[in-house]
This record gives structure tokens, sequence and C-alpha cells, in this order.
């Protein structure tokens, strides 16, 4: 089955300079500092990223940061870990938006 997102696009990924290069190259070299090590490790900004790859459902992230985890030795429960974490935050943040609408419902109903 040919899905709309292809594995062997990501390998594609750094020629979005080919059409735009000094702001691709911009990019990049935002992109490689922010995974320096800093105040977090680059375990640390993997996991974030892995975990920011679900909540944006990005398959090409969510491909790169799983294989780069496990490069650094980051193992399955530590992965999953970390998307149960995005899940919960995508999910309270749904729910707090709740309070919104029962803002809402008080202000029409009252």
């Amino acid at each position: 089955m040919e899905t709309y997102y292809k594995p062997e696009d990501l390998k594609k990924f750094s020629g979005i300079t080919e059409w735009q290069k000094k702001l691709g190259d911009k990019f990049f070299e935002y992109y490689g500092a922010v995974f320096e090590e800093g105040a977090l490790t680059k375990r640390e900004k993997s996991l974030i990223a892995l975990a920011v790859a679900h909540t944006v459902q990005c398959p090409y992230c969510i491909d790169a940061y799983t294989g780069d985890l496990l490069n650094q030795g980051v193992d399955e429960e530590q992965m999953m870990e970390a998307v149960h974490v995005a899940g919960a935050i995508r999910g309270g943040a749904s729910l707090a938006h709740g309070v919104q609408m029962m803002n809402q419902v008080k202000e029409k109903l009252m």
C-alpha cells in the first residue's frame, strides 16, 4: 500500500536548501545549535523531540528520533514513556480548554 509519507523522503530533508539556500542554511545552523549539549543533554533533547514529534504527528521526525534514541541506548520503555507524556499534555490541553466551553455555557445560560 502506498502512503503519502514515504520513509525514503526523510533522506531528502537536507535538500530543502535547494530552492532557498540562505534560509535553509540558517535553519540547519539553528537546528544544529539547538541539539548541542547545553543545560539539557543530547539524550534529553532527543526524548523531547520524540514526544513533540508525536504531538505534531510528524512521521519523519518520529522515524528520525526513534533511530537517534536507539543509537544512544535509549530503550523502548523510555521512548514509550516520552510518548505518554506527549499524550498526557495533548489530552490535558484539550481538557483544559474545556474551561473555555464551561465559561461560555455559564455566561450564556446564567
